[in-house]
């Protein structure tokens, strides 16, 4: 069984909505959730003339490899009216894998870790909540170390009004 870590954010449409059916749809289509962050409130990254993000991390077991996860969570978020056409565009639901158990993956349309988490306060807040003591297969530093060092100065702002989720 493999562990998969992933940021889910949506600043389009009902953003809450948007996440609970992306979970609803990973665990009907990937696997079981096993744990789940609160729901985070933060700006739009690198495109800032957008709607503030739902930011949150979920961690699932999955019996498919990394490929499959990735082409599984491509097909959640076609499924759900992403469309790619701006980078760090606007999006009803965008999914990252950011950890693939301890793995290090480097393929053209696929990079685990993700290569930006030690980036973003809006990745690493709610990482560093369900998983603070996993270390970065790379950086070999715990999610709690690189959310403490992260130079980001982003505001992200626990939504207690969105923790009733599924």
């Amino acid at each position: 069984m493999n562990q998969v870590y992933l940021g889910l954010g949506s600043n389009l449409g009902d953003r809450q909505e948007n996440l609970e059916l992306a979970c609803t749809r990973i665990f009907k289509t990937i696997g079981a959730t096993v744990a789940q962050s609160s729901i985070y409130e933060t700006a739009a990254w690198g495109l800032k003339e957008q709607n503030d993000f739902l930011n949150q991390v979920i961690c699932i077991n999955t019996e498919y490899e990394a490929v499959e996860v990735l082409t599984k969570v491509l097909a959640v978020e076609q499924s759900m009216g992403r469309i790619r056409e701006v980078k760090w565009g606007a999006r009803t639901i965008d999914i990252d894998i950011l950890y693939f158990n301890d793995e290090i993956i480097n393929l053209a349309h696929l990079t685990i870790p993700h290569p930006f988490i030690q980036e973003r306060r809006f990745v690493l807040t709610p990482l560093a909540e369900v998983a603070p003591d996993f270390v970065h297969p790379q950086l070999q530093q715990t999610n709690a170390t690189l959310l403490a060092n992260c130079a980001d100065t982003s505001e992200v702002i626990k939504n207690n009004s969105y923790d009733n989720l599924p």
